[in-house]
């Protein structure tokens, strides 16, 4: 059997979903349970929330038009309260408007219902390394809301050409361990960049911190 992603302290990784089709939330189940530790479900954001702030997973799983409680506000909570639960958005909304909505609240990663199990999967597993995920086919929508934006010149970006470097392998889905060994560097010394990047952007995470120098044209 493939060996599961675990903590820190060697467990699998404990994942919560929040889905309101029945159908989808077994396909997902399905898929999950292969590699992690499924240990709940619910089928709407109130009970969602109930749940995860039961069982405090490493990971929930949320699809963004979930009633009672939309999946955007459920994020924003979960980051608020939880801030060491990550949060993947998995969706069929592919709409500009709604993958931002999701990125401001905190997602870690943003995925559609119609990828392969494969690359829930996978993005399931970068978030929980606190690293920050988008399926090929709506990262075009984060892009494209910036592409109009005159690149910052290189005098005006807080960033070193390091920290530069760094915050476009987080944009393209890369966590600390993967940033580390492309560019041949410590993981310590890794996250010491991340603080810093963070500290310079005034930016609560990774996530934050890629969209803002997007929009700031800075990557």
């Amino acid at each position: 059997m493939e060996n599961r992603p675990s903590t820190s302290s060697g467990q699998a990784l404990r994942v919560v979903i929040v889905e309101d089709h029945a159908l989808t939330r077994a396909g997902l189940r399905t898929a999950l349970q292969e590699r992690f530790d499924v240990v709940g479900e619910a089928a709407d954001g109130a009970n969602g929330w109930e749940t995860i702030l039961r069982e405090r997973p490493d990971v929930a799983v949320v699809d963004i038009g979930i009633p009672a409680l939309d999946g955007v506000t459920l994020t924003k909570r979960v980051r608020a309260e939880l801030p060491r639960t990550r949060v993947v958005i998995v969706t069929m909304i592919d709409l500009e408007e709604e993958v931002l909505a999701a990125l401001a609240a905190g997602a870690d990663a943003y995925c559609l219902k119609s990828s392969e199990p494969e690359r829930i999967v996978e993005a399931v597993r970068i978030a929980s390394e606190g690293g920050a995920y988008f399926d090929p086919r709506i990262a075009h929508v984060v892009l494209a809301r910036f592409s109009g934006i005159k690149p910052a010149d290189a005098h005006s970006s807080p960033l070193t050409s390091r920290e530069t470097e760094i915050l476009r392998l987080i944009s393209g889905g890369r966590a600390n361990s993967e940033i580390a060994e492309a560019l041949h560097i410590g993981l310590g010394t890794v996250k010491g960049h991340i603080r810093d990047i963070l500290d310079k952007l005034s930016a609560s995470d990774r996530t934050q911190a890629a969209v803002l120098a997007l929009r700031k044209g800075y990557i």
